[in-house]
């Protein structure tokens, strides 16, 4: 038996990681819109404005290369997320849960800068370091302050190389580690006080955040830091059409990276998955004749596609290598069903006053009864 070795340093980039980065994956793509983009590009950018929305929205080019969409909705609100990037404001993405906010701030990053790895995730546990900057303490205590000795954030390394920098979700920082950012985006400047020197922002830096306010444990912004931001609300789909494109796509995506065996994709179950959401969503029957009452999660169109990915998965290695409602039933009611007692009354009410009814929805429904029971 063989056994192949490990890339050295731990290298991933032969194409065993699990998730490449946007820029690992897209790298072809951006570099045929990059060899065909003639336009004014803002400094430090890889593209020009132009190019990077062609990247988000998808296009094909004159010599043929086909640039795939990585964001399937409004044109307006990506061209104004682009130009924000080209000024002197940061660009906060705000939105419910699954609404993209993450996926955008990425290929946004890796369009305009070439890297999209210089992140800081956000938690009630993130400190001011993570923004600013730390210290190798060993080196510190042996060698006293000085350059070596520090450790500088994701945002201090993308002023340095005057790249993007991502901060993810932005909201559930402690305030005071967000108001350390408002010296880094008034005036583009960290200052280390502990040396007597600061970091000068090159052009092109910037600041990409995220942001939602529907879960828990969110702290909002001071109106100082907010004014530093152009905020630009991310909705969710406007149509089921919008939304089942979306959960194809990225359905097809994952099951490439993580090398799912093929199963034909199932349109009617992936119809069926985005109805059931919409419709738990918007409290309403998508006819408009029957009211259903709404969970407590969001059912945003990322579960949607966690749930269709899993029943891939549950079609592929324990079914009949075709996607079936049985295999997508306790994914939906997992999805659904976030507290037992609420959430369980909500489920058993929609199906069996809507889906019970519906036409050619019988074996959904066994299903999904067979899995609550």
């Amino acid at each position: 038996m063989t056994t192949s070795a490990a890339a050295p340093n731990g290298d991933l980039r032969s194409g065993s990681a699990l998730r490449p980065h946007a820029e690992q994956t897209y790298a072809a793509e951006l570099e045929a819109l990059a060899k065909a983009d003639d336009r004014q590009r803002p400094p430090g950018w890889h593209l020009s404005p132009w190019a990077v929305t062609r990247y988000l929205l998808g296009a094909t080019l004159d010599d043929g290369t086909e640039i795939t969409p990585k964001y399937i909705g409004s044109r307006r609100v990506v061209e104004i997320a682009v130009a924000t990037l080209a000024t002197d404001r940061a660009l906060l993405l705000l939105g419910v849960p699954g609404t993209a906010k993450t996926w955008l701030s990425e290929h946004l990053a890796a369009a305009v800068s070439g890297d999209s790895t210089l992140l800081v995730q956000g938690t009630a546990g993130t400190s001011e370091e993570a923004v600013r900057y730390g210290w190798n303490y060993a080196r510190l205590l042996a060698e006293g302050p000085s350059e070596a000795a520090l450790v500088p954030s994701p945002v201090m390394t993308a002023m340095a190389r005057g790249s993007i920098g991502r901060i993810e979700e932005l909201t559930r920082m402690p305030s005071d580690v967000q108001d350390g950012l408002i010296t880094v985006l008034s005036e583009k400047a960290l200052p280390v006080a502990e040396l007597g020197i600061e970091v000068q922002a090159r052009r092109g830096f910037n600041i990409i955040a995220t942001a939602n306010d529907r879960d828990r444990g969110v702290n909002d912004l001071s109106s100082a830091l907010r004014r530093r931001f152009n905020t630009v609300v991310l909705p969710v789909p406007d149509s089921a059409e919008d939304e089942v494109r979306i959960v194809t796509q990225r359905v097809e995506q994952l099951g490439r990276s993580l090398d799912l065996p093929e199963v034909p994709t199932s349109l009617t179950e992936i119809q069926r998955v985005v109805t059931v959401f919409r419709e738990l969503r918007s409290g309403v029957t998508e006819d408009s004749t029957t009211r259903v009452k709404s969970p407590s999660g969001t059912l945003s169109t990322a579960e949607a596609i966690s749930v269709i990915t899993n029943g891939i998965a549950l079609a592929a290695h324990f079914g009949d290598g075709r996607l079936r409602p049985a295999d997508v039933a306790a994914g939906i009611q997992g999805a659904v069903v976030q507290d037992r007692v609420s959430d369980g009354v909500v489920w058993r009410e929609y199906l069996e006053t809507v889906a019970r009814e519906r036409e050619g929805w019988g074996d959904f429904y066994r299903a999904c009864r067979e899995v609550g029971a």
